[in-house]
């Protein structure tokens, strides 16, 4: 009996979990799992593609110049001969990579910060909400346009062409989008601190450091989740603007916002040039967007149903 009984609580107790619960609302939201279906698809694609589609990215062929869409190049060709989908495949793993890392440096960057000046308070919370400010009040866009303009021929000769304008690329955009992160994570602090489960650990003689990892920390996950899906497509904009400004990769490595920038003399002539990669880059964005809501509404106290 009372073995049955343990077990009805463990289950009720699993069940009740606000991480199951929040799946569970995510799983109903229909606009969600289209955004999943499409986002995964598109992992997989330029993933698992360039293994199927071997065609050269970087083979130049002038007589075979802004073909049209055909059944030998699906996507056409561009104006020095080379294979659009082959290009778009390829790019599509270079946009992604930089989107989820340039996110995990703004999440990281942000969430050590908001908790640090939500745990603490005081003289600390105003200096770090100040800087906070500072860089909210910074114009993004053109600072982020100086610091690649000033710094990427010096990280090209540290760390080469390829990886340093990635390594660049990454710091500058993760180190100008973590404000909002730490806003969220700092608001969530100041009032999970003050309840009575943090009074306890504090009674029982938790390290400060312990109180913050292991019992505040966890009870914000579901909004670091949400505001990190959301980075992803920022991240992924903010290189396709770079890339299309000229201040991106070079020429030789095809992420989608270089080839709309190697596109835009074409857009009369062949602008099935720009469709595909702008077509990559604003599904990709959009369907990670409707992740970000559901998930932001599976998540949130509030909802009801």
């Amino acid at each position: 009996m009372l073995n049955n009984k343990l077990k009805t609580n463990t289950v009720g107790t699993w069940w009740q979990n606000p991480y199951i619960i929040g799946i569970k609302r995510l799983m109903r939201d229909k606009m969600a799992m289209v955004g999943t279906g499409v986002l995964l698809l598109i992992i997989l694609t330029v993933i698992c593609g360039p293994l199927i589609y071997r065609t050269p990215i970087d083979k130049i062929d002038f007589s075979q110049s802004t073909l049209p869409p055909s059944l030998a190049h699906p996507f056409g060709t561009n104006d020095l001969g080379q294979d659009q989908l082959a290009r778009v495949l390829y790019g599509g793993r270079i946009s992604l990579t930089v989107g989820i890392i340039a996110m995990l440096v703004a999440v990281s960057l942000g969430t050590s910060i908001g908790a640090i000046s939500g745990y603490y308070g005081g003289l600390v919370d105003n200096v770090l909400m100040r800087i906070t400010d500072l860089f909210l009040a910074l114009p993004q866009l053109p600072l982020l346009l100086l610091v690649v303009y000033l710094f990427r021929d010096i990280i090209k000769t540290i760390a080469g062409p390829e990886t340093g304008i990635f390594v660049l690329i990454v710091l500058v955009i993760g180190c100008l989008n973590w404000m909002s992160v730490a806003r969220l994570v700092r608001a969530n602090f100041l009032k999970l601190r003050e309840m009575e489960f943090v009074t306890a650990a504090r009674a029982l003689g938790a390290q400060e450091g312990r109180i913050i990892s292991r019992h505040i920390l966890p009870n914000v996950f579901g909004l670091i989740i949400v505001a990190a899906t959301l980075a992803v497509g920022n991240a992924i904009i903010t290189e396709s603007t770079l890339s299309f400004l000229g201040l991106g990769f070079p020429p030789d490595v095809p992420t989608w916002g270089r080839m709309l920038y190697d596109a835009q003399n074409f857009l009369t002539s062949a602008p099935y040039m720009a469709i595909f990669p702008g077509l990559a880059i604003f599904l990709t964005v959009l369907s990670i967007n409707y992740i970000g809501d559901g998930l932001r509404d599976a998540f949130d106290p509030k909802t009801k149903q």
